[in-house]
């Protein structure tokens, strides 16, 4: 990738925005249930940033079968299932203007299909209509554009591989990976394109990441509160309201507890499985993770996700990381305040 990357430049570009700022969202939209409430919000927090476009990314949810031998049946338990980045991608086009619909928002020149496919081992772009798009925006408007990324990162390393000048017009805000002291990255955005994920670490560019545990896994919210925040508050607070209701049954939420220890813990817990099993799930007190909030969470209020720079780690194949000296710099997140996120959020939602 870039050889000559001027760490200083990409310091200052990772220097927290006082103004606001211009924005795109990419998001494999249909996924889950978190996409949307990270849609909404954002659309409506017009105080910190004007949404230019929102960019469909592809999602295939087998990837998960690679590191978890799961059924499909059972992942269609806490994900929305697609057997294609294809499919992925199209279905969560078809959901991002569904939103815009229910918002009374004009999607004209403003929605964008993604990738129909992920990036090769031959390293070449995948082009679409948002990563041109993509290009387009960086390359000829005015001052930074932020790319909220949701989702795989195959249509912004695309870009970035299209027209590598980017990297010095843009901030990338990405919900993906673990922590650097985790022993594996694994988690469903980055591991579904490693190649692209690859990219976003060595190409220099300005990246905000936000990991998954013990970060962004903070942002719990209960059925209760969507009842009583949402439900019947308005078009949109309603329908992000009832699509995480009906989703989740007691033993969906039990199911998809152990999915998360085996996939995204997976090497740190060392309780033997003999004694694991030996304990029940008597009582379950109701939540679920909206987990790409987080991304707008830290465009509305820097002190809601605390962060520092680091050395960029190298992602490896085997989605280890691996930490090396001389590295260009990143800003890592290491918490978010969920009280207030969701605070925000609710009163922006109740009213839209």
């Amino acid at each position: 990738m870039n050889t000559a990357i001027n760490h200083q430049k990409v310091r200052e570009l990772l220097n927290y925005p006082a103004h606001k700022v211009r924005v795109v969202l990419d998001t494999d939209a249909y996924n889950e249930v978190d996409d949307q409430f990270a849609i909404a919000w954002a659309l409506h927090s017009t105080e910190r940033m004007e949404v230019e476009a929102v960019y469909a990314a592809p999602y295939c949810s087998k990837a998960l079968q690679k590191l978890v031998p799961i059924p499909d049946e059972a992942l269609k338990n806490f994900v929305h299932f697609s057997g294609t980045p294809a499919e992925g991608m199209e279905k969560s086009y078809r959901e991002i203007l569904n939103l815009f619909t229910l918002m009374n928002m004009a999607s004209e020149n403003k929605v964008f299909r993604g990738s129909d496919r992920f990036i090769g081992d031959d390293n070449k772009p995948v082009e679409s209509d948002a990563a041109r798009d993509l290009v387009r925006r960086a390359m000829n408007g005015d001052g930074l554009l932020y790319v909220l990324a949701i989702g795989a990162i195959t249509n912004v390393a695309s870009a970035i591989l299209m027209e590598p000048e980017i990297i010095n017009k843009i901030v990338v805000v990405w919900l993906g990976g673990q922590p650097l002291h985790f022993k594996s990255a694994a988690e469903f955005n980055l591991m579904q394109d490693i190649k692209a994920s690859q990219v976003m670490f060595d190409s220099g560019v300005p990246l905000v990441l936000i990991p998954c545990m013990t970060a962004a896994s903070h942002l719990t919210v209960t059925k209760e509160e969507l009842a009583g925040r949402l439900l019947g508050k308005s078009a949109i607070g309603t329908y992000l309201a009832e699509i995480v209701i009906k989703q989740f049954r007691d033993e969906g939420i039990a199911q998809s507890d152990k999915f998360i220890k085996k996939l995204y813990l997976r090497g740190m817990d060392d309780i033997p499985d003999d004694i694991a099993g030996a304990f029940t799930v008597r009582h379950i007190s109701w939540s679920r993770i909206i987990w790409d909030i987080s991304t707008v969470g830290y465009l509305v209020n820097p002190n809601w996700c605390p962060s520092v720079v680091t050395p960029s780690p190298v992602l490896c194949d085997d989605m280890s990381w691996k930490r090396e000296d001389g590295r260009h710099p990143i800003r890592l997140c290491h918490y978010v305040s969920r009280d207030q996120i969701f605070g925000d959020m609710f009163a922006k939602l109740e009213k839209a």
